[in-house]
């Protein structure tokens, strides 16, 4: 017998955890108490889904995205939630997933504390209760939202909020406040030192490898500060590091906070502000750069800034990287624009150090690459024909065996209710049935597979027909073929290209 597979859900945001009741112990508690009384129960399989640290006001959640993409694979008969809220607290989002998604998908959602469960409103969406519910949710988060809001930028105005993470050269006191950190500090004042000099960012960043620095990423992570992936850094310095550090106002003892704002409750997009709505806070810490070397490195400004690049369209934006180091290239617009890798700049003894590419050659040498691959594939005299008529036949040849073999099953078990056969031989028959519905379902599925390779491989391969149309009727690499097909060109020093197919199967057999 096929399991009922129950999804309890469990969500617990940064401002439930000022609640015990929301914990997620309380939560898994309350959900495991329920299944134990429900009918399912002890055929259920049951599944958990924790998203720890997320708003309800929208869907980007982890867990909770893998629980609707298994709904919508018809792998989930049941959801269960301590509370609306906890699925989710815009209530138009919410109540389309509770009205639309799941009944389409036949999948019951039960709320514990709202005692809603769609099994008992099927047919309407649970009445003017369920409607108020949600509005209350959606609300309160917003409410909420506005209050921390609030409190944090009068905290700001006062000097007393200050973000958990200190930027490099600084650390956490004992209590709580910034101080410098004598292992990094000494690294800034190195860098502004060298910036007076009127040397550039690029050949800062050449300095530290040499003196064999650890970028701020590695130094964090060797203090256990996973923060970002650091595992193709190797001690080189990138220019733009350098630069932000240079600009960074911070080190001169104030503290500057709310550059960004978040543009809609709940969402993760931002806005950076102008600089009159930011918050300066003169003296808010002990300085590491004296402010007078800062304003000297700040007057030759014009020379260190990262510029504001007007973004620039052209083919392969963002797809070539360096097969040594892992890390972009950078395109050079010249008369004959070419990329580089600019991350070994600072390492002349790495493989990929200056390492050069003509860009219009780089084109040239992809389009050719995918028009070899799609004729390797595709010979001119191959129709790619798959036949599916006769798997077709057979899935309802078998069907309609099933509805006779249960038909008849149903018969028998009407002859023995109606006495004119004995309990044995009611079980006997039965099983013989039972024996050969068994034998027909695991036919049935072993075509109903078959059935899907062959589509697959059909579409697999009219897929590639359309390709090889798109290609020949191209004189070189187009914007269409790239967000079709490519995912990253990997570039070697010896002029070797390495395509990374978006489409994985689609130049396999």
């Amino acid at each position: 017998m096929q399991k009922y597979v129950i999804a309890l859900y469990i969500r617990l945001s940064l401002e439930d955890y000022k609640y015990d009741s929301m914990s997620i112990e309380n939560q898994h508690l309350v959900l495991h108490e329920f299944v134990g009384t429900m009918s399912e129960s002890p055929n259920a399989e049951v599944l958990e889904f924790i998203d720890n640290g997320y708003s309800g006001t929208n869907f980007e959640r982890p867990k909770v995205q893998e629980l609707i993409e298994m709904v919508r694979a018809n792998k989930i008969d049941c959801i269960i939630v301590k509370d609306f809220s906890r699925f989710g607290r815009n209530s138009i989002e919410t109540g389309y997933f509770i009205e639309r998604v799941f009944p389409l998908f036949h999948t019951r959602f039960i709320s514990i504390n709202d005692n809603f469960d769609s099994d008992q409103h099927k047919g309407d969406t649970g009445g003017m209760d369920v409607a108020f519910k949600y509005l209350i949710s959606e609300y309160y988060s917003r409410d909420m939202s506005i209050k921390t809001k609030s409190a944090k930028y009068a905290k700001m105005q006062r000097g007393e909020y200050q973000s958990k993470i200190c930027p490099y050269g600084y650390r956490k006191s004992a209590d709580d406040r910034m101080e410098p950190n004598p292992e990094t500090a000494v690294v800034v004042q190195l860098i502004f030192q060298l910036a007076a000099t009127g040397i550039g960012a690029a050949a800062i960043a050449r300095d530290l490898f040499a003196r064999g620095i650890p970028t701020p990423g590695e130094y964090k992570a060797a203090h256990g500060k996973l923060y970002h992936d650091v595992s193709r850094t190797h001690g080189r310095w990138s220019n733009s590091t350098v630069l932000r550090i240079l600009e960074d106002e911070r080190y001169i003892g104030s503290y500057v906070i709310g550059k960004r704002a978040v543009i809609e409750v709940g969402g993760t997009r931002s806005r950076r502000k102008d600089r009159d709505e930011w918050f300066i806070i003169p003296d808010h810490h002990p300085a590491i750069i004296e402010k007078e070397l800062f304003e000297q490195v700040q007057s030759v400004q014009r020379r260190f800034s990262l510029s504001v690049k007007k973004p620039r369209d052209y083919l392969l934006k963002g797809k070539i990287i360096c097969g040594c180091c892992d890390h972009a290239l950078s395109r050079i617009e010249q008369k004959k624009p070419f990329y580089m890798c600019r991350h070994s700049d600072a390492d002349k003894n790495s493989r990929c150090h200056n390492m050069r590419v003509d860009a219009a050659g780089l084109e040239q040498a992809v389009f050719q690459t995918l028009k070899q691959q799609l004729e390797i594939l595709l010979p001119i005299h191959t129709d790619g024909t798959i036949h599916l008529e006769t798997t077709v036949a057979q899935c309802s040849e078998y069907e309609k065996q099933l509805e006779d073999l249960k038909d008849q099953k149903q018969a028998l078990f009407e002859r023995y209710l109606m006495g004119e056969i004995e309990l044995e031989t009611y079980k006997s028959e039965k099983a013989d049935y039972d024996a050969e519905i068994l034998k027909v379902k695991n036919s049935y599925a072993a075509i109903t597979a078959q059935a899907k390779l062959k589509q697959e491989a059909r579409e697999r391969q009219s897929n590639r027909q359309e390709i090889a149309q798109l290609i020949a009727g191209s004189d070189g690499l187009t914007a269409e073929l790239i967000e079709l097909l490519i995912d990253k060109v990997y570039i070697f020093p010896d002029n070797r290209i390495e395509i990374a197919y978006k489409t994985h199967d689609l130049f396999e057999y």
